[in-house]
């Protein structure tokens, strides 16, 4: 899943995609999308390969889009924003430096999102009202599309996100092809002075609204703490009394906000961390794994990684009758090891 990063010009985006991914934003790229991989950490990786000791180790990881920055007159936005209509998630950067108001920006975001989402909607609605002033074989299933649709235009006109808005069967289907934006999950991003309080425009944006994760941090100087090496990044720190934070966390916060979470499969040739949706099956795993391991699913083998860390190897987990075997529609969970039996 991509996860596209978002803001207005100057709010400092480009420099979360440094922070997070390490690539320099390469100026060729300011009028198109630029893509990297943040590699997703995760602590359970080291005990796992304790036990195992793995020839090899691979972390899942998210690709970012850094797009380029929106304008804060509107005028181009909506083009700028297509970008990133693929992208799973979004990521909305917005200022919180030099008198600058994050809650406005929000605001204004949020306008963009909806002006955009309406322009897709709207274009569609006149190319069907058009199409169907003729009688043709399909006409009957373009009316049906544009009685779908017509209802989404005026709920956008309202200024209303889709979001949250509860869409029937034929407006799912009506509206799968465009990606809506409003539609998608986001969390906010603040990018904080270098001496301000994290917690200050945190707790205002979630209290705006609580389904949107928030996060408060001086991205310039996260960046420039980055590039120093351990000796002098902890003497920064401690003359200047700072905190860093965390970036794994960050990293971490952005794949659940994308409604993603890590699996793993473990063994003497590698052990490595996946990511899944929430809701995922295991034949959806199996899936991601390698589409011959979901063709020829006969059952999955679960161990509960926290368990085998505790337990420190799979025979005390047999022992102990902790070993699963579950069908194609189990659920599965964060942090589950999956061992996928098939037939060829």
């Amino acid at each position: 899943m991509k996860i596209g990063l978002v803001g207005y010009q100057g709010a400092g985006k480009s420099t979360l995609f440094e922070w997070l991914t390490g690539v320099k934003p390469d100026p060729a790229l300011a009028h198109a999308s630029q893509n990297a991989m943040a590699e997703v950490p995760d602590p359970r990786i080291e005990p796992l390969c304790n036990i195992y000791h793995p020839k090899k180790v691979t972390r899942a990881a998210l690709e970012l889009v850094d797009t380029p920055g929106l304008s804060r007159t509107h005028e181009g936005n909506a083009a700028r924003l297509g970008l990133i209509r693929e992208a799973g998630c979004l990521v909305l950067v917005v200022a919180g430096f030099g008198g600058a108001d994050p809650l406005a920006e929000l605001s204004a975001f949020e306008e963009d999102l909806l002006l955009a989402d309406l322009e897709i909607v709207t274009n569609r609605i006149e190319k069907l009202r058009e199409s169907t002033k003729k009688p043709k074989p399909n006409r009957d299933q373009e009316l049906a599309e544009l009685a779908a649709l017509e209802p989404l235009q005026v709920t956008l006109e309202a200024g209303k996100s889709l979001h949250d808005a509860p869409l029937t069967d034929e407006q799912r289907k009506a509206t799968s092809s465009f990606r809506l934006l409003t539609q998608k999950p986001k969390m906010v991003v603040v990018n904080l002075a270098d001496d301000d309080r994290p917690d200050r425009y945190a707790k205002q944006l979630a209290g705006r609204d609580s389904s949107v994760t928030v996060a408060a941090i001086p991205l310039g100087l996260e960046l420039e703490l980055s590039r120093m090496n351990e000796a002098d990044r902890a003497e920064f720190l401690a003359e200047m009394g700072l905190d860093r934070s965390d970036r794994d966390s960050l990293i971490r916060t952005i794949m659940a906000a994308s409604g993603q979470f890590l699996y793993l499969t473990a063994g003497e040739k590698e052990v490595r961390t996946w990511m899944l949706r929430v809701g995922g099956t295991a034949l959806e795993a199996a899936a991601n794994i390698h589409t011959d391991l979901a063709r020829g699913f006969i059952r999955a083998e679960v161990i509960r990684s926290d368990d085998l860390i505790r337990l420190g190897s799979e025979r005390e987990i047999k022992a102990h009758n902790l070993l699963r075997q579950e069908p194609k529609d189990y659920v599965v969970q964060d942090g589950d090891v999956l061992h996928i039996k098939f037939s060829v």
